[in-house]
């Protein structure tokens, strides 16, 4: 396990820290190269282009579009060519070899199996590929790298989702979610599948705060049990300026600050689908600074052309973050994971701290 010598976070030198990855999509970081390859082996004809750069231009291009709706459909090329059980078990190796090779030590990635049923597959055989591809990926890294199990928010077939995830929450599935347009498909409407969670005992996070505004994760909270909010920027929105300069908190926004809810905070992916205008405007600094249990997240590398080290190079840019604040995120991230609470303890205090160490004295680390 290597350490690093003392100095500023250039951009190598972050990726040789240790990461936590809590939000992050299969079916959005593939390599440019698989998806050409698995185009032609299962005979999809519709990629914008054919050569891995220009391909890489059209699916960021796409992407970037400032409309979450239009955002989602760069999708339709990445899981047209997940519908086999090789496909899908190669995406998700190559994933986690991507993530470790970027310093991940700790990942959860999810993915929609409902999405990958086009050619017969069952829920459960895309989940079993997925987690085949995530064993073989991470063996002989410091990665240890974890499913969630997605619901599309606009079909109905969250409480089948719920249950498969369930049924491989033993071989490495963690937590359900909900993904998909936000806005007109609140998460209340999959109720049963989060009482099914909440009934098992299981994790649940939901995408809430991103495309639509606080009412979005108030119900994500308070009636699907959501433990963490994917992204959940929108928050910001229930924080006000008084006369004096200082922020007043609303009462959601209390709360979810008092209970210690972490938000998977995307930067990037945030620009990317209109949700602020640039990293600067971001709000993750001022999140920060208010205490909230803020995390760093990609969403989708390949969409939007970041790892884990451009997401924090982006910060340290933005922000002039020092290692101190790096570190912060990074335990944040570990702390607020859904692996068993020994084993968080066990990476926070034999890896990242271990490896942090020489970069920043612990004193200097801000409240959480």
């Amino acid at each position: 396990m290597t350490t690093l010598d003392v100095g500023a976070p250039t951009l190598e030198r972050i990726k040789r820290a240790p990461k936590v990855l809590l939000h992050d999509h299969l079916d959005g970081g593939l390599r440019p190269e698989t998806i050409i390859e698995l185009a032609d082996e299962l005979g999809y004809r519709d990629l914008p282009a054919t050569e891995p750069g220009a391909l890489t231009d059209q699916m960021m291009k796409g992407a970037n579009r400032k409309d979450l709706t239009l955002y989602l459909e760069t999708f339709a090329h990445t899981v047209a060519v997940m519908q086999t059980p090789h496909s899908i078990e190669r995406v998700a190796r190559e994933c986690a070899e991507d993530l470790a090779a970027d310093g991940v030590v700790y990942a959860e990635v999810r993915f929609a199996p409902e999405l990958h049923t086009q050619r017969g597959l069952r829920l459960d055989d895309a989940v079993e590929a997925v987690l085949s591809g995530f064993a073989a990926g991470s063996s002989g890294t410091d990665l240890t790298i974890r499913a969630i199990c997605s619901a599309m928010r606009n079909a109905d077939n969250s409480l089948a989702v719920a249950e498969a995830a369930v049924r491989w929450r033993d071989q490495g599935v963690v937590a359900f979610d909900i993904a998909g347009a936000e806005d007109g498909f609140p998460p209340d409407d999959h109720i049963r599948a989060f009482q099914f969670c909440q009934r098992e005992n299981f994790h649940i996070t939901v995408h809430a705060g991103e495309a639509y505004g606080p009412r979005s994760i108030w119900k994500a909270v308070q009636y699907c049990g959501s433990e963490r909010l994917g992204h959940g920027i929108r928050i910001i929105e229930d924080i006000q300026h008084e006369e004096n300069g200082e922020p007043a908190l609303g009462r959601l926004a209390h709360f979810l600050r008092d209970r210690r809810i972490p938000l998977e905070i995307c930067p990037t992916s945030n620009v990317n689908t209109g949700v602020v205008d640039s990293i600067a405007e971001h709000p993750i600094d001022q999140l920060i600074d208010l205490r909230f249990r803020v995390t760093l997240n990609t969403d989708n590398r390949l969409m939007s052309g970041v790892s884990m080290t451009s997401e924090m190079a982006a910060l340290v840019d933005a922000f002039d973050y020092g290692w101190d604040r790096l570190r912060w995120l990074t335990v944040n991230g570990m702390k607020s994971s859904f692996l068993p609470f020994r084993e968080r303890l066990q990476i926070i205090e034999q890896v990242i701290k271990p490896r942090y160490a020489p970069l920043e004295a612990w004193s200097q680390e801000p409240p959480i």
